[in-house]
């Protein structure tokens, strides 16, 4: 889109226009979450990245005198791909705004596009969550995302598989009730069952956060377990929130969304837990969100049109190695 004097005709008005600036739409709430692993990786190392779980058993073995020790087992877990892609969008400013405009410092912040990338891969990221009982999804542009776990599943399974092992265990909550009291402890006893070793051994993996949409009874059914105490000179003096200080409430405003990022209300119950120790998403930035800006003369100054170019780019991957450290229930009532 170009920037005009026709399109926008109060940037070059006579009279004083007062301009309110837009509230930023920048909020890294998935980046930001605490499970998920922001990986840098360096320029000219290839366009893909390998993750594979490996696990050895939990305890040792009795030696007894004059014996030799027992061996440790170890076990590789699937390996999942990690692709790059780039997304991108220019915006042109016309010669005429340049010259004419008395409000430079409106067109500067109207020129910072920069926020676009990281609203994109907050989406991206989102709709790991969004689609998390698919096994792939139509994105926005029409591409076919992969949403699968290394073992082939969707990442909300009720029959994930071990590499090493025969068993089996479930990351999403049976009949997907809505958050409380009693489907946060039924979420913490599916966590105790169903967390396992490559080797099917039972593992701890610490659960530190509470995920909601940002859907509002959810999140204020999640404050009032999270946050609230007992007053103890009150009626119920000395009766303990044992949900204090346990978690750490993760609001995620992209996850209700459809594939273009509108809202989709058949989401807006969802809700999990999930570790900040394991960060089961993993999402590898070749090429952090920036913004180019044109000078004259540059390949961004249009000698047509004098017109000048803003670039704003991205390069990232985003993928899901194993479904531990991340649980979910859809909140509808389904089985």
């Amino acid at each position: 889109m170009e920037l005009s004097t026709i399109k926008f005709p109060d940037f070059v008005k006579l009279g004083e226009v007062l301009w309110l600036k837009g509230a930023d739409s920048v909020k890294n709430s998935m980046m930001d979450s605490g499970f998920v692993a922001t990986i840098n990786i360096d320029e000219n190392s290839g366009s893909t990245r390998e993750f594979s779980e490996i696990d050895t058993n939990e305890y040792l073995s009795y030696k007894a005198e004059g014996d030799q020790a027992s061996r440790g087992k170890y076990q590789q877990g699937y390996t999942k791909t990690m692709t790059k892609y780039r997304v991108a969008e220019n915006t042109g400013i016309t010669y005429e705004m340049r010259k004419e405009n008395k409000y430079n410092d409106v067109v500067s912040e109207l020129m910072a596009a920069g926020r676009k990338g990281y609203n994109t891969i907050d989406l991206d990221l989102s709709h790991r969550i969004t689609f998390a009982t698919s096994t792939s999804y139509t994105d926005r542009n029409g591409r076919t995302i992969d949403t699968t776990t290394g073992d082939g599943y969707q990442l909300a399974y009720s029959a994930h598989t071990l590499k090493g092992s025969s068993t089996t265990f479930r990351n999403i909550l049976a009949n997907n009730p809505k958050i409380s009291k009693g489907s946060l402890e039924a979420m913490e006893r599916m966590i105790v069952e169903n967390t396992y070793s490559h080797l099917g051994e039972k593992k701890t993996i610490e659960y530190d956060i509470v995920w909601t949409t940002d859907d509002p009874n959810s999140v204020n059914t999640a404050r009032e377990y999270l946050l609230s105490t007992s007053d103890v000179e009150g009626a119920h003096s000395g009766i303990i929130n044992v949900y204090n200080n346990k978690y750490r409430l993760v609001i995620l405003p992209r996850v209700a969304t459809d594939k273009d990022g509108n809202t989709d209300t058949t989401k807006r119950y969802y809700w999990g837990l999930a570790s900040s120790f394991q960060q089961p998403i993993k999402l590898g930035m070749w090429e952090a969100p920036h913004m180019d800006a044109p000078s004259a003369g540059s390949n961004g100054d249009d000698i047509q049109t004098d017109d000048w170019e803003f670039r704003t780019r991205a390069g990232y991957g985003i993928c899901t190695p194993g479904p531990k450290g991340f649980t979910i229930s859809l909140g509808d009532g389904s089985n």
